[in-house]
């Protein structure tokens, strides 16, 4: 009997990543944030499924037609398991949505994609720092994953989300709704 609790907690402190318990732990995406501030969320939902809530992260005067020029941060929670190689190819099929896309670029962006994406599961965080003229760098649950220190990769990447080309412009519009309201407006 005495197991019993020690199984509990055991499976509650693995249930949750630490640094979503301690946000003001030190790790590399918290680094990484520094500047930044949630902007917006939402929620994707794909034929009645729910897929992740996405967090956009930015700094003040973030220009959304222009967002390829700023430094910022997007995070996915999702809220079912995927495989790695899945979340990439998803990708890269988004981003020929925007606009073609060389047939070896996008082998090669797939790659280094699968390379770098694990599977997740329910709970997991993978996030993304968009980073002007270098690349992206992706986190897991707080922890590095690695960089892509590709500019055109970062840029078509993020607009998946932020493009106006996006597939889903509903979420682009609730990611970005707070950014907008609070832009100056010109005569």
């Amino acid at each position: 009997m005495r197991r019993r609790p020690l199984l509990i907690s055991t499976a509650l402190a693995l249930s949750a990543p630490a640094w979503a318990n301690n946000p003001q732990a030190d790790s590399p995406l918290t680094s990484a944030l520094q500047g930044l501030r949630p902007v917006g969320k939402t929620r994707l939902r794909v034929w009645g499924f729910e897929v992740y809530d996405a967090t956009l992260f930015a700094a003040a005067g973030f220009e959304p037609e222009r967002y390829a020029d700023h430094r910022f941060a997007l995070e996915l929670a999702y809220l079912r398991a995927f495989d790695g190689p899945d979340i990439a190819q998803r990708s890269i099929d988004e981003m020929r949505e925007q606009s073609p896309l060389d047939d070896a670029q996008a082998q090669r962006w797939l790659a280094d994609m699968a390379r770098l994406f694990p599977n997740v599961q329910r709970g997991d965080r993978i996030t993304g720092l968009h980073q002007p003229g270098v690349g992206a760098r992706f986190f897991l649950n707080g922890q590095s994953l690695g960089e892509l220190p590709d500019d055109a990769f970062s840029r078509r990447f993020f607009g998946i989300w932020l493009s106006p080309k996006t597939s889903q412009p509903r979420m682009r519009a609730s990611l970005l709704q707070s950014v907008a309201s609070a832009a100056p407006r010109t005569p």
